[in-house]
């Protein structure tokens, strides 16, 4: 244990796209999620950075922005993130949530069970992978005996 306070969990991620009113569309039209803020970063004025969120308010741990860099497109590599994941209820909804990406063009994965919870995986326009993941069975639950598999979703063929 730490000297200092606990922090309160994520409160937002940010993201780097290559074009602003393609991921605006993306997490509005596709995802349903609304644009809470449009301004610019901070640190480099005139680069558009943009608040994305499920809720109409934007509130702490549910928001994912994204900053505009044009010619930024590479290949990830260290510092970089791989995937996140957004929550989902249950099963059913993670089958609802799949037939919605395909009707919508996107590329998703088939259900994967990743023993703490099921998922699937896509792409956002400039190809960052996204998961839906179940609630459960959850982290308490254990593969046997624990940490003797390792399961490469690439390898299996299961990332779009």
């Amino acid at each position: 244990m730490t000297d200092v306070p606990p922090t309160t969990g994520l409160h937002h991620v940010t993201n780097i796209c290559t074009d602003i009113e393609e991921t605006k569309a993306f997490y509005e039209d596709v995802l349903g999620w609304q644009t809470v803020k449009m301004t610019e970063n901070y640190d480099d004025p005139g680069v558009p950075h943009y608040y994305f969120s499920p809720t109409p308010t934007g509130e702490p741990g549910t928001i994912v922005s994204y900053f505009e860099y044009p010619d930024s497109r590479g290949a990830p590599g260290p510092g970089a993130g791989h995937h996140f994941a957004f929550g989902v209820e249950d099963e059913k909804t993670l089958e609802e949530w799949r037939t919605h990406l395909k009707e919508h063009g996107v590329r998703v994965s088939e259900v994967t069970d990743r023993t703490y919870f099921k998922s699937v995986y896509f792409s956002d326009p400039d190809g960052l992978v996204f998961e839906l993941a179940t609630a459960g069975p959850g982290f308490t639950v254990d593969e046997d005996p624990p940490g003797t598999r390792r399961i490469d979703p690439s390898e299996e063929g299961r990332l779009p």
